[in-house]
């Protein structure tokens, strides 16, 4: 069941308490980059595929019932779910539950301190942590109790979602309309099985690289990387 009624918009209280209730060596492998193990399998990006899905249910579940029916269809959640679940919300919540600070501390020794900071402040790198940390606590705790502490950590990046709808993808060529430009976004990566797809795109004017953006779709994922692209544009507070 959904949490019943909106949760405090500040508090990373449940998560966090759940991600310190976590045995060491999962905790551990929550924070892992792959550039740091012999084993991709002993890093990250598996708890980071399956904390991906549990976010997405998670988020699905608890704005259905909050979202009238005949404002909101179905392509209207997805648009909602995709803006307080992309790669920028990811990154403030992973923030906020100092999950850079725990990438920093599992760096191994030799590792580069100036290499470290720089994952430190990647905005894939702390989504992907943040999606991995999630997955990491469903294995451990499930979803009765990973999915109202997820929602309660998300909130403010929830109602600002409900809030203020947005759509990147226009803002960000009405951006660069004003200096000639256009933007496309070709796809860089597919990943998942057939029913579970993920897909990877660029931002891209001309020869230049905006930003990057993951999704379920390849409208999630353009969305995700637009977004991103006006943020390092300087267009998003």
């Amino acid at each position: 069941m959904p949490p019943s009624g909106p949760p405090d918009p500040s508090a990373v209280g449940r998560l966090r308490e759940l991600l310190d209730a976590l045995p060491d060596d999962l905790a551990r492998q929550a924070v892992t980059h792959s550039s740091w193990t012999a084993r991709r399998s002993d890093s990250y990006e598996r708890l980071a595929f399956l904390g991906d899905s549990v976010l997405g249910l998670a988020m699905t579940t608890h704005l259905f019932p909050r979202l009238d029916a005949d404002r909101y269809g179905a392509g209207g959640l997805t648009k909602v779910r995709a803006q307080a679940v992309s790669g920028r919300s990811c990154r403030s919540v992973a923030e906020r539950l100092g999950l850079p600070e725990r990438l920093v501390a599992a760096a191994p020794p030799g590792a580069s301190e100036a290499a470290t900071a720089s994952l430190a402040r990647t905005e894939r790198v702390l989504a992907s942590i943040m999606e991995s940390v999630i997955g990491a606590c469903y294995l451990q705790f499930g979803m009765e109790r990973v999915a109202p502490a997820v929602v309660e950590a998300f909130a403010p990046e929830i109602e600002r979602a409900l809030d203020r709808p947005a759509d990147f993808k226009s803002a960000l060529q009405e951006r660069l309309a004003r200096r000639g430009e256009i933007v496309t976004y070709p796809v860089l990566a597919t990943d998942g099985p057939p029913h579970d797809r993920r897909f990877e795109v660029a931002a891209v004017t001309g020869e230049r690289e905006l930003a990057r953006g993951r999704g379920r779709s390849k409208k999630d994922a353009e969305q995700a990387a637009a977004e991103t692209a006006l943020a390092e544009l300087g267009a998003l507070g």
